[in-house]
């Protein structure tokens, strides 16, 4: 049975809505747990769990709750104490170096010394990164990890890569996440031949920033080496019209996509949510609407992606959102889930260093 390290105080809610979407994603996924942090902490949590026999969540619609059946014995975990945590605000290098008893480390050294396969974590993105790179080290050949996002679309989503892992970057960076984000398109998300763009202000060749116009020759030149289908720049306004598969950027740019593009579609469901119930014909219509606006919702939502992985580091790391529930910790659970059998390293590894 594969295991599963769980940093269970990161997060906004921790422990609750980790301990809750391990553990469901533990039953659902047949997978084995360390929950990782402040012990009595994390037992309360499975003790009110194993009373209630169920926990509650609304399965990403945002509608009512539903309850789901957890039964605690059958699942296979362990609790290992770790008593300090690293918050949100804390300067990522000392943070690490200075509590190596905080939860996020100790769950990357659950995989480092071979006890878990994947470690998940929904705090610090810094610290996340910072720990599983130095905890687990990277590929060789790889200059910096990256983390791969993966954004809704009409079609198959699209992958950007950097998530926010590297503020600033070299043009070779960027080519490294070009060609990481290939392995990763092809292998998790199933798309052939993925078409690779770099995000930037215009369309046209010489458009952009100089990262982005020093990278540009670098990506042409591995398109021309039959390495990668380099399509060119594309616009914010293409991220999510698939004109490319995978969206190069360094990690600066790639956050503020990210977020913004989350925003966008949270305002819109509660724009269109008002408008349903502005008026009688507007309430009439929000009813037959409903269940169409969940299967958006659901579709656009982006707790069902649950966790980004950190593509670059010699084993799998996880980084699900700071405001994660209980249904996204149970989904950012199932993202390492799937990439454990893919053997994604090793093909990263080749592709760099070929």
């Amino acid at each position: 049975m594969a295991r599963i390290a769980i940093d269970a105080m990161g997060g906004d809610y921790a422990p609750r809505t980790i301990v809750e979407g391990a553990l469901w994603a533990a039953q659902e996924y047949g997978v084995g747990l360390e929950l990782v942090g402040r012990q009595d902490e994390i037992q309360a949590e499975i003790d009110r769990i194993k009373s209630a026999g169920y926990i509650l969540s609304d399965c990403g619609t945002k509608g009512h709750k539903r309850r789901i059946k957890i039964d605690v014995d059958t699942i296979d975990y362990t609790i290992s104490h770790a008593n300090e945590v690293i918050g949100m605000g804390e300067a990522v290098g000392q943070s690490i170096r200075r509590k190596q008893d905080s939860s996020i480390v100790a769950a990357v050294k659950a995989v480092a010394e071979g006890r878990c396969e994947a470690v998940v974590s929904a705090g610090s993105t810094g610290a996340a990164m910072a720990a599983s790179l130095f905890g687990l080290g990277r590929i060789h050949g790889v200059t910096r990890p990256a983390i791969a996002v993966t954004l809704p679309t009409m079609g198959k989503p699209v992958v950007l890569i950097d998530g926010g892992a590297n503020s600033d970057c070299t043009a070779e960076m960027l080519a490294q996440f070009a060609e990481m984000g290939l392995v990763y398109d092809e292998d998790i998300v199933g798309v052939e031949n993925p078409r690779v763009g770099i995000l930037s202000i215009g369309e046209e060749e010489g458009k952009g920033n100089a990262l982005v116009k020093e990278a540009y020759p670098l990506l042409k030149d591995l398109h021309e080496q039959g390495r990668i289908n380099f399509v060119g720049n594309i616009e914010g306004k293409e991220l999510c019209i698939n004109k490319a598969d995978v969206v190069v950027c360094d990690g600066f740019a790639g956050n503020i996509a990210l977020k913004v593009t989350e925003g966008t579609a949270s305002l819109l469901i509660k724009m269109i949510s008002t408008e349903f119930k502005s008026d009688l014909i507007g309430c009439i219509v929000g009813l037959m609407a409903k269940p169409v606006l969940r299967r958006i919702l659901k579709r656009t939502n982006w707790e069902g992606f649950g966790g980004m992985l950190l593509l670059g580091v010699k084993g799998i790391s996880v980084i699900a959102h700071g405001r994660s529930s209980s249904y996204a910790m149970k989904n950012a659970v199932r993202a390492a889930v799937r990439v454990l059998n893919k053997d994604i390293n090793s093909k990263i590894a080749e592709k760099i260093n070929r």
